[in-house]
């Protein structure tokens, strides 16, 4: 069911459930898809070429969130600090191999795909709005079949900025000419909470996607939701 535990945060931001929600943004890894293990098998298979120790996926799982070359670069550092030229080649590695693997194990979540039928039926407008770069969202959404329902996607270099920063959401409002307050961002991390409160828009968190080993109600979020499609009870 919908966890409600947050409601001080939506006090502290005057967000009250029901929400209208005109227009809803969704992120994308850990919420729409787990692509952990294809993330995991892109960073070893390049730690492997250096001659590294793979690491663990519950490490990998906590890297994910702030794009891939980020993902890369903490890898990486589990034995030391790249450099820019090291980050550099190694994603050349990470790029090749994802792009070949972006489906291997990688799954849509349970609820999904109803609550997105259920959503487009209601005549929302839907965002997919991710730090993933363009080159790998793209494909990965058309590939599942995920690519029509949305009217708008955001990946990572779409904008100057990406979460946490508020850019993203911002865009999405004004492209919809909706109040930002009349959105709702829907996603797994801090990212998402941190870009939501400075863009001054609501925010759910799934509980089951990437934040670490920190449970989502500690993000304090306006609502949280083990299946996507408790989303459709907290929508007027």
């Amino acid at each position: 069911m919908v966890n409600q535990e947050s409601s001080a945060a939506r006090e502290a931001q005057g967000f009250a459930l029901p929400l209208a929600a005109r227009v809803v943004l969704i992120d994308l890894d850990g919420t729409l898809v787990d692509t952990a293990p294809d993330l995991a098998a892109a960073a070893n298979h390049v730690l492997r070429s250096l001659g590294r120790e793979p690491a663990a996926m519950p490490t990998i799982r906590g890297f994910i969130g702030n794009g891939v070359r980020e993902l890369m670069r903490r890898a990486l550092a589990i034995t030391a600090e790249p450099s820019e030229a090291d980050l550099d080649a190694a994603m050349q590695g990470f790029s090749a191999y994802y792009g070949e693997h972006l489906l291997d194990h990688s799954q849509v979540y349970p609820g999904v795909r109803e609550t997105l039928e259920a959503l487009q039926a209601q005549g929302r407008e839907l965002v997919c709005i991710t730090n993933k770069a363009g080159a790998f969202t793209e494909p990965l959404l058309e590939r599942l079949g995920l690519r029509r329902y949305f009217a708008l996607v955001l990946s990572g270099d779409s904008l100057p900025r990406k979460k946490p920063d508020p850019l993203q959401l911002l865009h999405a409002a004004a492209h919809f000419h909706q109040a930002v307050a009349d959105c709702l961002l829907v996603g797994d991390s801090c990212n998402d909470t941190q870009a939501a409160r400075a863009a001054g828009m609501p925010v759910a968190c799934v509980s089951y996607g990437y934040n670490g080993d920190e449970p989502v109600h500690c993000l304090r979020p306006d609502a949280v939701l083990d299946n996507m499609l408790e989303l459709l009870n907290i929508l007027a």
